[in-house]
C-alpha cells in the first residue's frame, strides 16, 4: 500500500455509502493505519445523490478537505454514471469500482474518457442472495478492500465479523448474511478494463 490512499464514494441516500466509508475507516484503523471517513450531503433525502470519502495512510493525515483527486472511486448506484461526473479527478493509476450488471461497452461512454482500471460487481444480486434485501453497501465495502489491498482478506473478514456483532447485537440474524455478502463480494469483484 502506498503512504496515502484517497477514496471517493458515490451513492444515493439510503444505500449505505456513508456507513460503508465509516466501516472501511474503522477496519483500516484496526490494522494500525491513520484514517478519515466522512460524508458530504446535498439535499438530505432518500435517493438523492451523496458523496462520502476516505483517506487511509501509514502516516498521520494533515489534510482535512474533501477528496478532489481520488486514487479510487466506488459507485454504489450505476444510475449515477449518467448523472454525476464520477471520474472527476480520478487518478489513472487507481481504479473505479461500479455496482452494475452492464458490460464495459455500455459503461465506457459514461466514464468521460477515463483510461484507468475499471472493476464491476453485482452488489444487488449478492445482497439479495445473502440478506434477502437490496443493501449494496456491504458488497461494495468488500470490493474496495479487495481492489485496494488495504488489508488482507482474512483480516478484513475477522474485523467485519466483530464490527457486525457489535452493530447488530440486537439483530444477530443479519450477521451471517452480511458475512456471506462480504465473502461473495471478495470473490466476485472483477476487472473489466
Amino acid at each position: 500500500m502506498k503512504d496515502l490512499i484517497e477514496i471517493r464514494w458515490h451513492g444515493r441516500g439510503g444505500q449505505g455509502a456513508k456507513t460503508a466509508s465509516l466501516l472501511l475507516a474503522d477496519a483500516a484503523f484496526n490494522t494500525g493505519k491513520y484514517i478519515q471517513g466522512f460524508p458530504e450531503y446535498g439535499p438530505e433525502r432518500m435517493g438523492a445523490p451523496m458523496t462520502a470519502y476516505n483517506r487511509i495512510s501509514t502516516n498521520p493525515i494533515r489534510v482535512h478537505s474533501n477528496v478532489y483527486e481520488p486514487d479510487y472511486v466506488v459507485v454504489v448506484d450505476d444510475t449515477l454514471l449518467a448523472a454525476v461526473d464520477v471520474t472527476a479527478g480520478l487518478k489513472e493509476d487507481g481504479a473505479i469500482i461500479i455496482n452494475t450488471t452492464k458490460e464495459i461497452e455500455e459503461i465506457k461512454p459514461l466514464l468521460k474518457g477515463y483510461k484507468g482500471s475499471v472493476y464491476t460487481i453485482d452488489a444487488r444480486k449478492i445482497s439479495i442472495d445473502t440478506l434477502g434485501k437490496y443493501f449494496p453497501n456491504t458488497p461494495m465495502l468488500a470490493a474496495i478492500v479487495k481492489v485496494t489491498e488495504i488489508m488482507k482478506d482474512e483480516d478484513f473478514i475477522k474485523d467485519m465479523e466483530g464490527s457486525f456483532k457489535h452493530k447488530f447485537s440486537k439483530k444477530p440474524e443479519v450477521i451471517e448474511g452480511n458475512m456471506k455478502a462480504i465473502e461473495m463480494a471478495l470473490n466476485e469483484v472483477k476487472k473489466v478494463q
